[in-house]
């Protein structure tokens, strides 16, 4: 089941200094600009998964380790609060 965007605000909280829900971004596979919270976002214990609404590209990865949090944004071109 997919969630959106919002889901994003506690993984991300101690890595931004902003809130990332409400920043803009925009896809790297399509270009579409929208906010985070638009995403697609799928949760599983191995860690959390947004995809872009519009192509459903993989936007970013936040997968929770013992000795920190692993973000991957590659699908990010840019992220801006």
């Amino acid at each position: 089941m997919a969630l959106d965007g919002n889901a994003l605000a506690g993984p991300l909280a101690g890595i931004y200094a902003f809130d990332v829900t409400t920043a803009r971004a925009r896809c790297a596979h399509c270009g579409v600009v929208a906010r985070l919270a638009r995403a697609l976002v799928f949760a599983s214990a191995m860690g959390i998964v947004a995809r872009c609404r519009a192509c459903e590209e993989v936007l970013l990865t936040v997968v929770e380790r013992p000795d920190g949090t692993s973000v991957s944004a590659r699908g990010l071109a840019w992220l801006r609060p």
